[in-house]
């Protein structure tokens, strides 16, 4: 990677770092300050679910904490300890956070049940009902603006504080109508709601977890993603095919891939070089990440009868569900040598997928040496 590109991440990562604190630190403001009002309207009414909602405010000002923390962490320049960056200690203040939220829930569906079994009356007054009203409104502003900036900085940990604030108003909404049925009706909802609001903040805190944990894992590559970078390397002229395309998350926005090109026998190695650096340049602009490796298959372009072969053998290939894809076939017509690879699925029993196409190909072309290299489906073909 050359130093422009370094400093052009940089550049980004440094903006990026500075959008993801500056809106966590409104965050945690406005929830402290949500979670102070409320506290004070839970004690003076008895309200468990005001109390619960003011408790789930002060878990997401501590979430807003952790992820600044996070985010400096991640923050850090490459060093020769770790030479990729900081970037997945995002992941592990993620599941930090989700372990306070999945804790924060759980303590709050069992002060929820003792309330149900012990009821208290609530004492709602005009006050503690416009604290509770305002909050919905600050809320619902709040979850805009953070999805916002969550968007504009790419951060998924963001735009997640954002839909949660989003749902947070509904949450607040729903201790407001409990609070009204109960001055108009007389009817004590709000031990029900606050069981209720605990068991959402439980399956939040899951979910999460669960998120977070397949980022740490490595998922599966996004399928647009690799459509679009496949789309870029295709549009060159000289590319007949991209393929084998494994991309590495070292933190959000922190992507690195290597892939196979299909090229013609006829191009040097200078003019490989030339198209690899032009293509490595033209996918971080396009997308920002930075392929750390481009291989090559070539393809014959002087004999019709290796076209021939070609198809004839990926019929035989493709013929089988468990096969996907054939790509990288290469024949050499006075040596009888052919090349190939073969995209299997996660199902398929590889070393018998093998021994089938060696079996049948053999039949077919007895007087060829074949050589199959078998491929994992790990994105998109």
């Amino acid at each position: 990677m050359s130093e422009n590109k370094e400093m052009t991440l940089a550049d980004e990562m440094r903006d990026r770092k500075n959008i993801i604190i500056k809106t966590s630190i409104i965050g945690i403001v406005v929830n402290i300050l949500l979670s102070v009002f409320k506290m004070i309207v839970g004690t003076m009414t008895g309200s468990i679910a005001v109390t619960l909602d003011a408790v789930n405010n002060l878990s997401d000002a501590l979430s807003s904490v952790i992820t600044i923390v996070g985010a400096k962490l991640a923050g850090k320049l490459p060093d020769k300890k770790h030479p990729l960056g900081y970037g997945r200690v995002e992941y592990l203040s993620a599941m930090i956070v989700s372990a306070i939220v999945l804790y924060a829930g759980i303590t709050s569906v069992v002060e929820s049940v003792k309330k149900i079994i012990h009821p208290e009356a609530a004492d709602y007054t005009t006050v503690s009902l416009v604290i509770i009203g305002v909050s919905v409104i600050v809320k619902l502003i709040l979850g805009r603006y953070v999805s916002a900036k969550g968007r504009q900085a790419r951060s998924g940990a963001l735009e997640a504080s954002g839909a949660d604030a989003s749902f947070d108003a509904i949450l607040s909404l729903s201790v407001f109508a409990s609070a009204v049925i109960f001055i108009k009706t007389g009817l004590s909802l709000e031990a029900y709601v606050g069981a209720v609001i605990s068991v959402i903040i439980i399956k939040s805190g899951i979910e999460m977890m669960i998120e977070t944990l397949d980022d740490i894992l490595g998922r599966r590559a996004d399928a647009e993603e690799t459509a679009e970078i496949k789309r870029l390397l295709n549009e060159e002229e000289e590319v007949r095919g991209a393929y084998d395309l494994i991309l590495n998350n070292y933190g959000p926005n922190r992507n690195y891939g290597s892939v196979h090109l299909e090229l013609p026998d006829t191009m040097t190695v200078e003019e490989v070089d030339v198209l690899t650096r032009k293509v490595q340049q033209k996918v971080y602009k396009e997308t920002g990440v930075i392929l750390t490796g481009i291989g090559v298959y070539s393809y014959n372009t002087k004999s019709g009868e290796a076209a021939e072969l070609r198809n004839r053998v990926q019929e035989t290939v493709l013929s089988h569900e468990w096969a996907l894809q054939m790509h990288g076939f290469y024949a050499d017509l006075e040596k009888k040598t052919m090349r190939f690879d073969v995209v299997m699925s996660f199902d398929a029993d590889k070393e018998e997928a093998v021994r089938i196409l060696y079996n049948e190909l053999a039949e077919i072309y007895p007087e060829y040496k074949i050589d199959i290299a078998l491929d994992a489906d790990v994105s998109d073909i």
